[in-house]
């Protein structure tokens, strides 16, 4: 195939996956008049941040709200970069409702500083000091962040970011690095307080993958903070499609070029640097070879090594297959009848069913439901949308998939009709989702969701880098320093630029 770069007087760059990371590295580098070609083997941009429609409903695919569009927020600065307009989305007032079991009366995650001080104060007396030191670690890493410090660094330039982002208020955070959450709660005598433990447990699976024992207590801090104001989740109007379609109107305004329905099969290194990878068009069978000046690549890290077959360096692919296992998704997308949602219902709710039992597996659900007229539900509508982590074995490994499908369906219904009004006449339209469906249309190895766990050897300063050992070849995405999120990916995505655009001025 040729012709493929419109420009090939510019640096030639080639981007591996059209998540919302790829997407903004792609965007962003178009700007500034490199040549890029983004690559997706999906049929629609987004990755799992894409939707799909049904019968008239419009279905969040994964990520359903956003952080980062406040002034100065992440997705505010690249968009004023850009030069194109924010998506318009309403704040998440509550951010969450959090039902612990065998609760009728919710933990309301506010917006406000204020009113959340006062909901968990009343929710969890005596834990006042846990959550303030939370907030000074939370402020400190907040401005630390907002000066752009590359973690980790893995060369001069990359340390000199860091040292510049680094002031005196910053170090109020250095005797935490290896605090976990657990260990703060026990540092204020709240280690057996199992109902905030349960509570945290909730609410950092969503954002670390894994529990408040295992969390780092930094990224804890700012996970658990993120949501109120002057910061704060916001739900897109119409639906999250919204956002990749507006980076990709900027890509292609500015000369980039997108081709979904193309699978990169191999990076190719020679000498230790990537110099082209190899791709094959879905629809036509055709295979071919594209060199690139710098890759960048908006996959897991699992499937990095994949990509690179046997030239992966042993250390790098090593970290790698020691990982923790990681987690899967099941998801229920419903369409429903407007009076299966109950009057004043939250956007986003989480729910645990076993005080006993593990988070996951079903034993817990997240569920956003859409507003009237945000654009995903005809009149007289609505969706809900309701997730579990899951491991991810036992979907790649049953004899009967259809059949354990079917019974997590029916499970999750059966646990969202203690809330919602559902039955046969209310709900007009439902669909269900496995690590299988995420893996055949997000092309994530083995349908894994969330990037890697938060924990302290796998975090900020001691997690994977946007820089890979090979030369020329960058990682973006989930798998990177500051994890998930559409605005963490969006972080990690400048990251790149930034450093390809200072590598290429040398």
């Amino acid at each position: 195939m040729s012709n493929v770069f419109i420009d090939k007087s510019q640096p030639r760059v080639i981007v591996i996956g059209a998540g919302i990371g790829g997407l903004t590295a792609g965007a962003l580098l178009a700007r500034k008049d490199y040549s890029v070609l983004v690559l997706d083997q999906a049929i629609v941009p987004g990755g799992c941040a894409s939707t799909f429609k049904r019968q008239g409903f419009t279905f969040d695919v994964g990520a359903t709200q956003v952080a980062g569009l406040e002034p100065e927020g992440i997705h505010h600065r690249i968009f004023s970069e850009l030069e194109i307009d924010l998506p318009e989305a309403t704040p998440c007032d509550p951010a969450c409702a959090v039902y612990l079991p065998g609760e009728k009366t919710p933990i309301n995650v506010w917006r406000d500083q204020q009113k959340w001080q006062e909901e968990r104060q009343k929710q969890f007396p005596g834990s006042e000091p846990f959550w303030q030191l939370m907030a000074t670690l939370f402020n400190a890493s907040w401005e630390f962040q907002g000066r752009d410090p590359v973690l980790p660094p893995r060369n001069f330039w990359d340390l000199w970011q860091l040292v510049q982002a680094v002031r005196p208020s910053t170090l109020i955070t250095a005797p935490f690095t290896l605090f976990t959450v657990g260990d703060a709660l026990r540092l204020y005598g709240l280690g057996n307080d199992q109902r905030l433990r349960t509570f945290l447990d909730l609410q950092l699976k969503l954002y670390s993958q894994v529990n408040a024992e295992e969390t780092a207590l930094l990224y804890a801090a700012t996970a658990l903070s993120v949501s109120q104001l002057p910061q704060g989740l916001f739900h897109l109007q119409g639906s999250m499609q919204v956002l990749s379609d507006r980076l990709v109107q900027a890509l292609e305004r500015d000369g980039g070029k997108l081709l979904m329905r193309h699978t990169v099969e191999h990076i190719q290194v020679e000498n230790g640097k990537a110099t082209a990878v190899v791709i094959r068009n879905q629809k036509t069978g055709e295979v071919w070879t594209e060199a690139a000046d710098r890759v960048v690549a908006n996959v897991t890290v699992q499937n990095l090594v994949q990509l690179l077959g046997d030239k992966v360096p042993s250390g790098y692919k090593h970290r790698v297959e020691k990982l923790p296992p990681a987690s899967g998704a099941f998801v229920v997308y419903l369409g429903v009848d407007a009076s299966a949602i109950p009057p004043e219902c939250p956007p986003h709710l989480q729910f645990m069913y076993n005080a006993n039992g593990p988070i996951g597996e079903n034993n817990s659900l997240f569920v956003s439901v859409s507003h009237p007229g945000d654009g995903r539900a005809p009149d007289g509508k609505a969706t809900i949308i309701a997730s579990s982590f899951v491991d991810p074995t036992q979907w790649w490994r049953t004899q009967d998939y259809e059949g354990l499908k079917q019974k997590y369906t029916e499970e999750a219904i059966a646990r969202l009709a203690q809330y919602f009004y559902l039955k046969p006449e209310t709900i007009v339209y439902q669909e269900a989702a496995t690590p299988r469906t995420f893996a055949r249309f997000t092309a994530r190895d083995r349908g894994i969701v969330g990037g890697i766990g938060q924990r302290i050897p796998t975090f900020g300063p001691f997690g994977f880098a946007n820089r890979t050992p090979i030369n020329h070849l960058w990682l973006v995405g989930d798998s990177t320093h500051p994890g998930e999120g559409t605005a963490g990916v969006s972080y990690s995505a400048l990251t790149v630029v930034r450093q390809i655009e200072a590598e290429l001025k040398l």
